[in-house]
């Protein structure tokens, strides 16, 4: 039997890079992964093949509507999407098969098949021809993951009522694609179709999209998105969702309580996405999970059982790759016998709509539910001579700081390249900088992220640009 000192059950961004961090501190470590590609829900049905058809109809987008202004024509541009889908499957290809190679790099064991516990140091290994192979281990990381959510009366038939894994890899483009969810997932992929020509509508049950992101950022995505042609009925709570043949009816009721019915060829289900713990075998070891199906932890990442981890979806917290990654790291220091620690405040979350949206730190609606005192600076983008050269004028950044110490209490920014731009406010926020400290400092001219220090010397009244 084979022995170890860490395995990690999961290959996605949190799985993989504990497997790699566990490896760099010297840990005999292996991975399980039970599909046949590494890399997760992220790398292979998530962030990566998202990210890759955003791109590719983003390109489309310009070229229909912004070429010609730029002095470029470019007459009877057509869309191939079956190669859209082809480049997008390539991208996938290569980032999963750069995780084979960082395991081997770094001389990690990889088990392809169902990992499940047979006890608390061993683990079953379930292979695709049935046979089971069990190894042991001192420690456990368990990195599973999620999966998309839906509603208890929605049957998602993976054909007309989907979710983000069959929008990823549609034979079509839709005629109108009804979005039920106003969140990231709902927002991006119906931005893409939008673009390729689609008619959108995204219900959304809350009565703003993005809702747990500050509300600046939600009013001013809708506005933005509007004019893109994409449609919102927020403060709508779906009832029904029904296909036949070729036509899926949505039924909602509105603020008033009154139904209203919504005819499209495709439904896209993105209500959120669940825990997965499916087939683990947590009640071999009794591994607790709370109400919401999540894995329960300590602040060491360590479950009830001491020498089992858990990390990224399946736990409590965002879910975003970034701090499944982070979790990853810590959970493989903490078994090393470090002490490494995550401010989740300083974790950002990022919509890659375009515009894109990135936030840091409280919102302003926290702030205020905390009774904090705080001062606001805000600074459109549509002053930066940078977004009047790329035409990409919509958005804004604002900066909360603290009233009395002036410290950065929270980065929240809607434009062009915000979910790079927004790595800035984690660094400030990181060393505790206050708005003056942001505002002092040089910026290269133009750049977007001059709308960050015009933002922090707007909280003092003394923006230069607007």
């Amino acid at each position: 039997m084979k022995s170890f000192d860490v395995v990690v059950i999961g290959s996605g961004p949190g799985g993989y890079v504990a497997a790699i961090r566990c490896a760099q501190l010297g840990l005999k470590t292996a991975i399980i992964e039970k599909y046949s590609t590494m890399g997760g829900t992220c790398l292979n049905v998530g962030c990566i093949p998202s990210k890759a058809l955003l791109d590719s109809s983003h390109h489309y987008y310009d070229a229909v509507h912004h070429f010609e202004k730029h002095g470029i024509d470019a007459k009877e541009v057509k869309v191939n999407f079956k190669q859209m889908i082809d480049r997008k499957s390539e991208v996938v290809s290569q980032t999963s098969g750069g995780i084979n190679f960082l395991m081997d790099k770094n001389k990690i064991d990889t088990f392809q098949g169902l990992g499940s516990f047979k006890d608390a140091n061993h683990i079953n290994i379930k292979k695709e021809n049935n046979e089971t192979e069990t190894i042991e281990t001192k420690n456990t990381i368990i990195a599973t993951g999620s999966k998309p959510g839906s509603l208890p009366f929605i049957k998602i038939d993976k054909k007309r009522i989907i979710t983000s894994t069959e929008a990823l890899s549609l034979s079509e483009i839709p005629k109108h694609l009804l979005v039920i969810g106003g969140g990231v997932i709902g927002l991006e992929l119906g931005q893409v179709y939008k673009r390729l020509g689609a008619e959108v509508s995204v219900i959304e049950y809350m009565p703003t999209i993005i809702p747990t992101m500050d509300g600046a950022l939600s009013k001013e995505l809708q506005k933005s998105l509007k004019k893109q042609g994409m449609k919102f009925f927020t403060d709508h709570k779906v009832s029904s969702v029904k296909s036949s043949g070729k036509e899926v009816v949505v039924t909602a009721d509105d603020k008033k309580g009154n139904p209203v019915e919504f005819k499209g060829d495709y439904c896209l289900v993105a209500v959120g996405r669940k825990a997965y713990t499916e087939g683990l075998g947590l009640e071999n070891v009794g591994i607790q999970v709370n109400e919401r199906g999540q894995i329960e932890t300590n602040a060491h990442l360590q479950t009830n059982i001491p020498n089992i981890y858990a990390i990224g979806d399946v736990i409590k917290g965002a879910m975003l790759a970034h701090k499944a990654e982070e979790e990853g790291t810590m959970a493989a220091e903490i078994i090393a016998g470090q002490k490494p620690h995550i401010d989740y405040n300083l974790i950002p979350g990022v919509v890659y709509t375009w515009p894109e949206v990135a936030g840091v730190g409280k919102t302003e609606e926290e702030l205020k539910a905390a009774g904090a005192n705080y001062k606001v600076g805000s600074f459109p983008m549509r002053a930066l001579g940078r977004a009047r050269a790329s035409m990409d004028i919509d958005g804004l950044v604002k900066v909360l700081a603290d009233a009395k110490t002036d410290e950065i209490l929270g980065v929240h920014m809607i434009g062009a390249r915000a979910a790079d731009i927004i790595a800035e406010a984690v660094v400030a926020m990181e060393f505790r900088a206050s708005s003056e400290d942001v505002a002092r400092m040089s910026h290269a001219h133009p750049t977007y992220t001059e709308a960050i220090k015009e933002a922090c010397l707007a909280v003092e009244n003394r923006s230069i640009h607007s």
